[in-house]
């Protein structure tokens, strides 16, 4: 091989590997961005299908596949921000549909965004296709509607103190007593009591212009005194006995819409499904 055929060789063989690297450097981006204006048509298709501004707060908690370690999202004082600027900036006379995936969050943040969303004039409806346990439990009640999926659930919205739920906290030193419990265990309890109190009346407040006064207190205590497990899943069923104003008609759009917001597949699912051939029925 000549020098010169060896010099050209050498040169597409690194020009090949450039365009290799712009391209494992570029197509995640790529891919981003596509993901991005397929969201947004639904949105626009949502807003422009019910007359309202559309928000969405999704936390997505699946594995991302880097060296094996999860990741997970929750309620954050961004969160907060980003809603609350979207809020503010919604037509007042036009309904505002807040789509809600959440595990739960920071309380400060989930009492700003219900807050906001309270206050707006028009019409609000909070959208549950799967979960909104604690902190978005505690958003949808600020709404005037909740619409769940049949087999969506929210969840109790009783504090809790790192690691320890509120309610427990404060039984544990009830049963055994202040004097045999260590003073760090007792400004433990005297937090999550002040904890318990404020979000009750929050939830209280959030509730009695839109249920009276006597269902909201009833309902406060319910969600915030402890009687499950921070992770009890309450159906559709359940808190339509409870007396929340829940209803399912979720629209199709939605459900389209969280497609759109799985994990990149760095690793194989661990579900799978295969749609049921209807066509090769129908030309039977």
């Amino acid at each position: 091989m000549t020098d010169a055929a060896g010099a050209a060789s050498g040169f597409f063989g690194s020009l090949i590997w450039w365009l290799f690297f712009l391209y494992l450097l570029l197509w995640p981006q790529m891919q981003y961005r596509s993901l991005q204006m397929a969201r947004a048509k639904i949105l626009q298709q949502l807003s422009r299908k019910r007359g309202s501004t559309v928000i969405t707060m999704i936390h997505r908690q699946e594995s991302i596949g880097l060296f094996g370690i999860p990741f997970y999202r929750f309620i954050s004082m961004e969160d907060s921000e980003e809603i609350l600027r979207a809020i503010r900036m919604a037509p007042k006379d036009k309904p505002i549909d807040l789509i809600i995936h959440t595990p739960g969050g920071l309380v400060l943040a989930a009492t700003q965004i219900a807050k906001a969303l309270k206050d707006h004039p028009a019409e609000t409806r909070v959208i549950v296709p799967h979960y909104a346990m604690s902190g978005g439990t505690l958003i949808a009640l600020a709404a005037d509607k909740i619409i769940m999926d049949p087999h969506a659930v929210l969840g109790p919205v009783d504090p809790q103190l790192g690691q320890y739920p509120g309610p427990s906290i404060v039984r544990a030193v009830e049963k055994k007593g202040v004097d045999k419990v260590d003073d760090q265990t007792l400004i433990l309890a005297d937090v999550a009591e002040k904890a318990i109190k404020q979000v009750r009346d929050f939830v209280y407040n959030l509730l009695k212009d839109r249920y009276g006064e006597e269902k909201a207190r009833e309902l406060a205590q319910i969600l915030t005194e402890g009687r499950w497990t921070h992770d009890y899943p309450i159906t559709y069923e359940h808190a339509k006995e409870l007396g929340l104003h829940v209803s399912t008609d979720v629209p199709e759009e939605v459900y389209a819409l969280m497609e759109l917001y799985k994990q990149p597949m760095r690793q194989r699912g661990t579900v799978e499904f295969m749609p049921y051939p209807q066509k090769a029925e129908n030309s039977k």
